[in-house]
């Protein structure tokens, strides 16, 4: 590969659930208007456009965790250099699982799922995934949300028309396995689950969590449990609250707030090479 010709890093920027990288469309221009390179993958056979994706739900259903990984873990291992991860929702535990692998230059992931064992889980998340986890025939299909539900987990500190939107231009179904495997449920199975990290690690990438305040899905308490974990490694772990966000921070107004706040702090603390 070519020697790269500018010191900016580049940005990975990975989705969530209920997700695709259609999300991340405004941060993209903005970070490249910044000179960074910005790479936006997505699940294996996500590729498709989001309502080819609602047509497929096979498709969905039948992603997993290890292959996802595997996959985001050569993306980030084919550029030039360390990038900065940037991941959302369930995308900041994908990217939790990437800065154990000793990938990045810096981390930061908003309104992060946890990764295993972090059995910290608020009324606010049990009512947002109460529709799923309810109906154990779910774990085999692909599961969606109702407009009215998104509002509630992902937009509900805007207006029910603006949070419409929103579900008709980003909203897909969900594996209904990961939301069995890794929501409410895994974090307290005994053993090795395909989301553990090592939380003691000390040669690994800065990690900082930013927390919407209002966010159903993944409030406050479940992110700083999260960032606790990390106590005992020597590697920079941090937090970081913005009071009035909800869980679909990236896509609502004010969301170029939250973009600075990651990118200022991520560049400040990256390192120059990946473990």
């Amino acid at each position: 590969m070519s020697e790269p010709t500018t010191n900016v890093p580049p940005i990975v920027l990975i989705h969530g659930l209920w997700m695709t990288a259609r999300s991340w469309n405004p941060w993209v221009e903005y970070y490249r208007a910044k000179g960074h390179d910005v790479v936006v993958p997505t699940y294996p056979g996500f590729e498709i456009e989001v309502e080819a994706l609602r047509e497929k739900p096979e498709v969905i259903a039948e992603a997993s965790v290890p292959a996802t990984v595997d996959h985001l873990s050569e993306v980030v291992e084919s550029l030039d250099r360390p990038p900065i991860i940037i991941g959302h929702s369930f995308g900041g535990t994908l990217t939790q699982i990437l800065v154990n692998r000793g990938l990045g230059a810096a981390a930061v992931v908003i309104d992060s799922a946890p990764p295993e064992g972090v059995r910290v889980n608020p009324p606010s998340q049990i009512k947002s995934l109460f529709p799923f986890l309810s109906k154990p025939a779910t774990r085999h299909r692909a599961v969606g949300f109702t407009k009215e539900q998104f509002h509630y987990v992902f937009a509900n500190t805007r207006s029910r028309e603006e949070s419409d939107a929103a579900y008709d231009r980003f909203h897909i179904p969900a594996p209904g396995n990961w939301v069995w495997a890794y929501g409410l449920i895994a974090n307290w199975k005994p053993g090795h689950q395909e989301t553990w990290i090592d939380y003691d690690l000390d040669d690994r990438a800065p990690l900082l969590f930013i927390m919407g305040g209002k966010d159903h899905l993944m409030p406050p308490s479940v992110n700083r449990s999260n960032a606790k974990k990390y106590r005992n490694s020597e590697a920079t772990t941090e937090t970081y609250e913005f009071p009035d966000r909800p869980h679909f921070t990236c896509g609502l107004p004010g969301w170029e707030q939250v973009a600075d706040h990651a990118l200022e702090w991520a560049m400040s603390h990256a390192r120059t090479r990946q473990a």
